[in-house]
């Protein structure tokens, strides 16, 4: 008998707190509900601010998007910013329509704003390598295919590619170098090949006793058998100095750029050719010693 009352009031309190869920649920949904109508007007403003401002975005990210395939702005960065102006319009338009409806999202902008600036510093070197990608891409101070020299590394290579956030290099020997856009767009860069020509320098000496006509025939005829010499650009031939072994000398001349580092090897392979064939000669560092074997009376 005992057992049964028990059973029964805890079966009365857990019918009591149901109802009273039900009731605070209740409760709820008509605070909703009242809501929802009081704010009708409102929801239905939004909803039609929204839907006409996106079909707006697209039809506004579709002309950029011709506009910049008729540009010659790169793909990668074209993309890019589509992305991002695509995602700034529709965040805004969805803050637009939560301030029609009556949402307060001041403190909600200041929050975010807090939160971006934290996340900023956080990633300073990302955001800064994303900045220096965009802009090398923009302004293009060097193209996939160039040979550049990086000043402040003094990286070298031909560019094989150019990402967001990272240039990748390919070393004459062969080995990848990958230097971040941000070390490369604040500092400066040698770009080699961005010209279809380059300039050859050769620096020799030849001995004081030598002809000098005839050394500079010798020397210039020896380079204008270089493959890809260029014969319609000027060819210097001049003395540098005079030093203690011998006059140096130096010839430059233009050649094509596909051809440079070939020309020049070949170039130094042909003066010398020609200079063992014509025995002129090229001096060393050498010390002459006198003896004087007469002896001296007092």
């Amino acid at each position: 008998m005992i057992l049964l009352e028990a059973n029964s009031s805890a079966a009365e309190e857990t019918v009591k707190e149901a109802a009273e869920q039900m009731g605070i649920i209740k409760e709820y949904a008509k605070n909703i509900l009242d809501w929802f109508m009081s704010k009708l007007g409102s929801i239905v403003a939004a909803i039609l601010f929204m839907v006409i401002c996106l079909k707006l975005v697209k039809l506004f990210i579709r002309f950029l998007k011709k506009t910049f395939d008729k540009s010659s702005l790169d793909i990668s960065v074209a993309g890019f910013f589509l992305s991002a102006i695509r995602i700034l319009l529709n965040f805004l338009i969805i803050l637009t329509a939560a301030s029609i409806v009556g949402f307060q999202i001041t403190s909600f902008i200041t929050l975010l704003g807090t939160a971006g600036v934290t996340l900023g510093l956080a990633l300073q070197g990302s955001l800064s390598n994303l900045a220096g990608g965009v802009l090398i891409l923009v302004l293009k101070p060097f193209r996939v295919g160039d040979y550049i020299i990086e000043n402040h590394t003094k990286c070298e290579g031909t560019v094989v590619s150019i990402d967001i956030f990272y240039t990748k290099l390919l070393t004459f020997d062969n080995k990848s170098v990958v230097i971040p856009n941000g070390n490369i767009s604040n500092t400066s860069l040698i770009n080699v090949t961005e010209h279809d020509k380059r300039r050859a320098d050769i620096n020799f000496c030849v001995g004081y006793s030598e002809d000098l006509d005839k050394v500079k025939q010798v020397v210039l005829d020896a380079v204008k058998n270089v493959d890809g010499y260029l014969a319609d650009e000027n060819t210097d031939f001049f003395i540098e100095d005079f030093g203690g072994s011998g006059i140096e000398m130096c010839v430059r001349f233009f050649v094509d750029i596909n051809r440079y580092f070939p020309a020049l090897w070949d170039a130094r392979w042909k003066i010398k050719q020609a200079f063992d064939k014509n025995e002129i000669e090229i001096p060393y560092h050498k010390l002459d010693v006198n003896l004087d074997y007469t002896d001296k009376k007092n």
